[in-house]
């Protein structure tokens, strides 16, 4: 290699996702930094690296890029209770697998999280209100198993099943105000203390 090239600078990459994926991504960090107003169409696309062209043959509107940033982690997370809700084994073990995993996995995608209660005024009615309801369904799922607990005497009865998650959720949609990801503690880590924490709690 001669001197010449070697103080060459690396040419930037390039992500090789699919244009879809790359915009979702982009959409994601940049709402949760700066908020959904303040990004415009074509910042999103520089950064990207795509054209508007490229970004309306898939997403007619940044609104149509806000709403599928919902749509993935709710469509993820909604996927990943139903086989722990599914599966065989005692009612607790799977659970606490359910609790721990909703903390992992909002942790993991926490920039979405961000996103969730900063800009959800910002969809169109219509679509706050599919939202809310398939946020409300995943808390319905999730309650299912509570309640199959109590009925089977696992779980302590005193103490009404909605209130037990939502209190439970009210600590995990919180997560975004306070997780460092560069913290001592893992999002898996964080996952098994409120999962702990939660079935203690439901324990007779």
């Amino acid at each position: 290699m001669t001197e010449a090239s070697g103080n060459q600078e690396a040419a930037p990459r390039v992500s090789t996702a699919p244009v879809p994926e790359r915009l979702l991504s982009v959409a994601s960090r940049l709402f949760a930094e700066r908020g959904f107003e303040r990004v415009s169409v074509q910042e999103l696309v520089d950064t990207a690296g795509v054209t508007k062209g490229a970004m309306y043959h898939y997403y007619s509107s940044k609104e149509d890029l806000l709403f599928a940033v919902y749509q993935r982690v709710l469509a993820m997370q909604t996927r990943r209770l139903n086989e722990y809700a599914n599966a065989s084994g005692p009612v607790e073990e799977r659970l606490h697998a359910a609790a721990a995993d909703v903390v992992h996995t909002t942790v993991r995608n926490l920039d979405d999280t961000v996103i969730f209660f900063r800009s959800l005024h910002m969809l169109s009615p219509d679509r706050q209100n599919a939202v809310r309801k398939e946020r409300r369904a995943y808390h319905e799922r999730f309650r299912e198993m509570v309640l199959e607990g109590q009925r089977t005497g696992v779980f302590r009865t005193d103490v009404p099943a909605e209130l037990a998650v939502t209190q439970y959720f009210g600590a995990v949609h919180h997560l975004g105000m306070w997780y460092n990801p560069e913290g001592q503690l893992s999002g898996a880590d964080v996952g098994a203390y409120f999962a702990d924490l939660f079935l203690a709690g439901l324990r007779p």
